[in-house]
């Protein structure tokens, strides 16, 4: 267990067999990040399911554990009573990653100078290559999840999608609301026969001219230009849409379409190459 800062330890699941270490450094919750839920009686405890593959969304929790450290470090420094040990394993990657997350909105890091700063309080630290593209993509969204970045769209589908290659138990969360439904002055695109509505702008995820997945990925940090590719691209790529649902799930090929009498042909739907879920709008 090491003390990276006033209240907040990095630690590895041994560390909790160590109850003497525990009270001498005043410990009073735990925050593991790991496959499984150790029993820690006598302290405050969050447990993060955390697999240190390249299957993991940690990213989508990295807000909810940078909370629950500064609320313990928050009572820390009012009465220097309460303080945190985040553990993974082997304390060499997911807790890292999070006490990582914590030190770039905190102390306003980069990714690079946080983990350049865990390295050299604990040389043995060494996050895999997913986490370590998660906390890029955390930084580039100011160090807050924001749901509606597109980056971070792209990010959620292809975990979803690995998730659940069959997409049946796919969460409803997912599904952008449907437009037709909701009021908003955003710009919207319309069936061209029955002029219904099928999608928000903020629905289009970027990406390069190409083919399939290749053609975008979360781990790309930045929006590609119009003048950066002269190639013409003839599609838009899309998250799914409520008014889809039905249709989607459980389809492994196929088209979607509106409830036009003529069937239209407007969505190529569910590419899954690579474990990303495509919608090809070539209406």
């Amino acid at each position: 267990m090491i003390g990276v800062g006033s209240g907040l330890y990095i630690g590895c699941v041994s560390d909790l067999k160590d109850a003497q270490g525990l009270t001498d450094a005043g410990v009073t919750h735990i925050l593991t990040v790991d496959s499984e839920e150790p029993a820690v009686p006598g302290f405050h405890t969050k447990f993060v399911r955390v697999v240190d593959d390249a299957s993991t969304d940690l990213l989508s929790r990295l807000d909810d554990c940078v909370s629950f450290i500064c609320d313990v470090l928050s009572s820390h420094s009012e009465s220097k009573s309460s303080s945190v040990l985040v553990h993974c394993h082997v304390g060499q990657s997911g807790s890292a990653a999070v006490v990582a997350a914590y030190l770039m909105k905190t102390q306003h890091l980069n990714l690079q100078d946080a983990y350049t700063k865990l390295r050299n309080l604990k040389p043995d630290v060494k996050m895999n290559e997913e986490f370590m593209d998660q906390l890029a993509l955390y930084e580039l969204m100011d160090c807050k999840v924001d749901t509606t970045n597109p980056l971070y769209k792209q990010f959620r589908l292809k975990k979803i999608t690995e998730k659940y290659p069959e997409l049946q138990n796919m969460p409803k969360d997912v599904f952008a609301v449907d437009p037709a439904q909701t009021q908003n002055a955003e710009a919207v695109y319309r069936c061209r026969k029955c002029r219904r509505t099928l999608f928000r702008h903020s629905s289009i995820l970027s990406h390069s001219v190409g083919s399939g997945a290749s053609a975008f990925s979360h781990k790309k940090t930045r929006i590609v230009s119009d003048s950066e590719d002269q190639r013409q691209c003839t599609s838009h790529f899309i998250e799914p849409v409520q008014w889809m649902e039905p249709a989607l799930l459980g389809v492994m090929d196929g088209q979607v379409a509106t409830d036009c009498t003529t069937f239209c042909a407007i969505f190529k739907i569910l590419e899954i190459d690579k474990g990303v879920l495509i919608l090809v709008y070539t209406g």
